[in-house]
Parts: structure tokens; C-alpha cells; sequence
């Protein structure tokens, strides 16, 4: 399919047709799910260096629209194959155009008609993070198994007998029982409540944050439990058996499924794996192969930057020149860093809890552009409102439940809640997109010049794998995409958003 609209092309050998397309030009190619699409051409061999994604495109498109996209935007036959083993059938149509075709040509009319200047640069962003993502998936995380067991034993104990907790663990637990003087089952909410409600300890919930203030010999023994036991079961050797795979040479491979713009703000999530959750007890067990390295960065207060650039708030803007934005702000916000900190995240988060109000009073007085921004997006949303990213992401519509509460008793608490939720949206779903655009700008650099393998990514986070010697290229093509992202997004705006490698052995050396 040369150009939409054009005649179709059938191709016994797909992958080897889309090398030698690539290898002629590079084409956008337009795919209905990237995700399901690119594995299989990955899988045969054939990169892909631009698509266009009509399943995340019609996501974002149907929101800009204020309504939800559908289940699917590119009906196929459950029964016709894989992409690889079904016969290519002519589609009857009146221009001729396959389903495909007339997909992308109406996602290209509305995004003409929504008239929002960045919305073809978010679409194209999201495909590429769709690519991005296979290729992660594909690739996978150099995993040490040795390492993750070792850390395991150390933590917990041996690996148990099935049924049985293994035996570190299985001291602590015992210790929360000595504590309230009777057995119980640790991972019980019913049964830890009802043993602080004997107690005397009047607690609604066995969160962290409740119990932080109560006075009883059973809170720390069941915190440390808590923090092991989500070790065991969300990254422990079942959990290795599962996802960690061989890579070359036989060495271990994490291959997380990442699903692109999983959140409504644009920010990816995983289909299992818990590759964004990875607790530090076991990144040491993530390391460079024999003669590689990592490259591991993360952006320093990447969304109070942002918050600077899209609201032009010139004092906030000057200050991201500095590589520590709460240090440079705490003269102008309480005086101290950590309310400098406060104030931003309060201001972007809705947060009036201790000395945050008066915190965000003084952010209000200070950096009037940036508190105005914010509180505009949450008085919008407070009122069933749509309000969009810089590059045009669209919070979605309210439901027809919320329009319900907001006209019953409940309907405070409603406006209160979409309004702190559209008030971050604005901040988070343009991180998310500033984000986007790394991950392409590098993808690019890193093929191209032979550099090494994007392996992970979290947010604010990168991390590529690399011949030893490489490294230091490495970092500094993160260093420039990062620069590249900020103005491929804001222009001559004179933010700064700093993104830090380190060059290291093992995860657990990069933080």
C-alpha cells in the first residue's frame, strides 16, 4: 500500500516486503494494533521505523471528540489467521479501499477537523511509543537469575515447599502474632482489624499511612512483613519462573508487556510483569550482560518543569535552569526545600492537607501564570468540563453517573474529585507526551548509529543496554534527545528539563 487510497498489494512473504520497503525509504506505515501487528514482524525480522497506530489513534481522537473509541477500530475474522497464514482476499469497496485504508483517511479528516495545532504530533508520538514497546517486549531487561535468587534467600529464606511461606518471612509473621498475643494470618485485613480492635487501637485501615501515627509493638513487625510478603508474591521465584526467559548467550531476559497510554493521561501500563512497580530489594538482580553496560536516566522534576512551560510562567521558567528546581524555588516557596516541594506538588495535586494550603497560597502569590493554570483546569473540570495536554490529549468525558452525583448530595464530592483530577491531567498527560517524544528521538539515534537497545522505560525513566565502549555515546544521545524532546514540544521556550544518565552494572546503582 504505497499511499492511502492507492492500489493494495498482496505479499506471500510480508516481512520480507516490508525490509526492502524499508530498506527503500522508510514509509509511515499504518497498522490497526501495533501491539498485536509489530510482535509478529519483530518476530520475522522486519523493523519498522514510522507507523501510524489507528487503535491508539482512534483512543485519542474519539476523546478529543468527547466521546469513548470503540472496541475496535479495524474489524477482522476471529477465523482467518494470523498475519502470516491467512490468504489475502481482495476488499470490495467504492473506492477500493481495504478497511485499513478507510480507517486511516478518516482519522486524517478528523484530525484536520479538530483544528488542534499539536494533535498530529501526538498521534504520531503515541505510534512510535507503540513501536517502542514491542521492541522493549522483544528485547527484554538483561536479568541476572542467580542474582534475583541470591537476593531472595537473603531477604525471605530458601525457596519454600508450595502452600508454605518461606521461613524469613514466616518469622515475621510470627512476630505480628506475638505481638497482639494470639495467631493470625498477617495478610488478612479482617483478621489484623479485628486484633487492633481488641486491642483497643481504633484504626478503619490497615494502610500504611493510618497505622504510621498508632502506638502498638505489632505496626512495625507488620509493615516490614507487608513490604517482604509483596516480594514474594509480585517479584519473587514464582514470578521469575513466569517472566524471565532466556536471552543470548542464554542469559535471562524480563520481557514485560507494556500497554501504551494505558492511563487516561497518556502514561503506559504493563499486562503483567509489574515492570513499573519493580521494588528496589530486587533491581540488583537487573544487570548488563559480560562487556555491556546500562544507561540509566531520569528526568529531575519533570512535571513541575512542564508546569513552567505550559503555563509561561516566566519566573517558574527561569528557575528550571537550575538542575534543582524545589532548591532554586524554596527562597520564593517557605524558604526551605521540602516546601518548595510541597507547594508545587499541592498546586498540581489539589493537596491542602498541613502546611500545604498555605504552601500554595504563597506558589499563588509567587508564580501567578502556573497556580492559574492549574486551578483553571480545575475549576473545568469541576464543572463536567474537557480539558486537553499541551499536544492536545483530552481528559475524557464524564459519565452519565457523575452528571447524576453531581446534581444528588454527593454532587461536592464529585466536582472536588474530577476537578483535582483534571487539574493534574494537564501536567501528567504532557509529561506523558514529553516522554513520547524521547522514546522516538532516541529509538532513532540508537539504530541508526548502531548504539545499543532501549530495555526499559517508567515514566520519567530510561534505560539502555550497551557494548561497554558505547556507553558513553550512549548517554550522551539521551542527553540530546532529551534537549530535542524540549523543543520539538515548546519551541524557543527557554525550559530546561534536565535528564541525568549514569553509566552502571545493575539497576539498583542507578538511584
Amino acid at each position: 500500500m504505497p499511499l492511502p487510497g492507492g492500489e493494495v498489494a498482496y505479499h506471500r512473504d510480508l516481512a520480507g516486503a516490508v525490509r526492502a520497503a524499508e530498506a527503500g525509504g522508510g514509509p509511515r506505515w499504518v497498522v490497526a494494533d501495533a501491539a498485536r501487528d509489530y510482535a509478529v514482524l519483530l518476530e520475522a525480522g522486519a523493523r519498522l521505523d514510522r507507523v501510524r497506530d489507528l487503535r491508539l489513534a482512534e483512543r485519542i481522537l474519539s476523546r478529543v471528540e468527547a466521546h469513548e473509541p470503540p472496541a475496535f477500530v479495524v474489524a477482522s475474522d476471529p477465523d482467518a489467521g494470523t498475519l502470516f497464514e491467512r490468504e489475502p482476499e481482495p476488499v470490495d469497496g467504492p473506492a477500493e479501499l481495504t478497511r485499513l485504508q478507510a480507517a486511516w483517511l478518516d482519522q486524517r479528516r478528523r484530525t484536520a477537523n479538530a483544528a488542534i495545532p499539536g494533535l498530529g504530533a501526538l498521534l504520531a508520538a503515541e505510534s512510535a511509543g507503540a513501536l517502542v514497546a514491542a521492541e522493549m517486549g522483544r528485547t527484554g531487561v538483561p536479568f541476572d537469575r542467580e542474582v534475583h535468587d541470591r537476593l531472595l534467600r537473603d531477604l525471605l529464606g530458601p525457596r519454600p515447599a508450595k502452600g508454605l511461606r518461606p521461613r524469613k518471612l514466616q518469622a515475621l509473621a510470627d512476630r505480628v502474632s506475638e505481638a497482639f498475643g494470639h495467631q493470625l494470618n498477617p495478610d488478612s485485613t479482617k483478621q489484623v482489624l479485628a486484633a487492633f480492635h481488641a486491642a483497643g487501637v481504633e484504626v478503619k485501615t490497615t494502610h500504611a499511612w493510618e497505622l504510621h501515627s498508632v502506638d502498638h509493638p505489632a505496626v512495625e513487625a507488620l509493615k516490614v512483613y507487608r513490604e517482604h510478603a509483596r516480594v514474594w508474591s509480585a517479584f519473587g521465584w514464582n514470578w521469575a519462573d513466569a517472566w524471565v526467559g532466556e536471552g543470548p548467550g542464554g542469559r535471562g531476559r524480563f520481557r514485560p508487556v507494556y500497554i501504551v497510554g494505558g492511563a487516561d493521561t497518556g502514561r503506559w501500563g504493563t499486562d503483567g510483569g509489574g515492570a513499573l512497580q519493580l521494588p528496589h530489594s530486587v533491581r540488583e538482580a537487573i544487570r548488563a550482560d559480560p562487556g555491556w553496560k546500562l544507561v540509566a536516566a531520569d528526568a529531575a522534576q519533570l512535571e513541575p518543569r512542564l508546569l513552567a512551560a505550559i503555563s509561561g510562567d516566566r519566573a517558574m521558567i527561569a528557575a528550571t535552569a537550575a538542575d534543582d528546581l524545589y532548591t532554586e524555588l524554596a527562597p520564593s516557596l517557605g524558604g526551605e526545600r521540602g516546601k518548595a516541594k510541597i507547594a508545587l506538588i499541592s498546586a498540581m495535586y489539589g493537596g491542602t492537607a498541613g502546611d500545604a494550603r498555605q504552601l500554595v497560597l504563597l506558589m499563588r502569590e509567587r508564580f501567578p501564570a502556573a497556580f492559574e493554570k492549574v486551578e483553571s483546569a480545575a475549576r473545568t473540570g469541576e464543572k463536567g468540563g474537557l480539558v486537553r495536554t499541551w499536544l492536545g490529549r483530552t481528559v475524557p468525558a464524564p459519565s452519565e453517573r457523575w452528571w447524576r452525583m453531581l446534581s444528588s448530595e454527593d454532587g461536592t464530592k464529585a466536582s472536588s474529585s474530577r476537578g483535582r483530577f483534571t487539574r493534574n491531567f494537564i501536567v501528567q498527560g504532557t509529561a506523558a507526551e514529553w516522554a513520547l517524544v524521547l522514546l522516538a528521538l532516541l529509538r532513532r539515534e540508537l539504530f541508526e548509529r548502531g548504539l545499543g537497545e532501549l530495555v526499559f522505560f517508567l515514566h520519567d525513566e530510561v534505560m539502555v543496554h550497551c557494548p561497554a565502549e558505547r556507553a558513553p555515546e550512549v548517554a550522551a544521545a539521551i542527553e540530546r534527545a532529551a534537549e530535542a524532546a524540549t523543543r520539538t514540544l515548546f519551541g524557543d521556550v527557554p525550559v530546561r528539563i534536565p535528564l541525568r544518565p549514569k553509566i552502571v552494572d545493575s539497576y539498583a546503582e542507578a538511584k
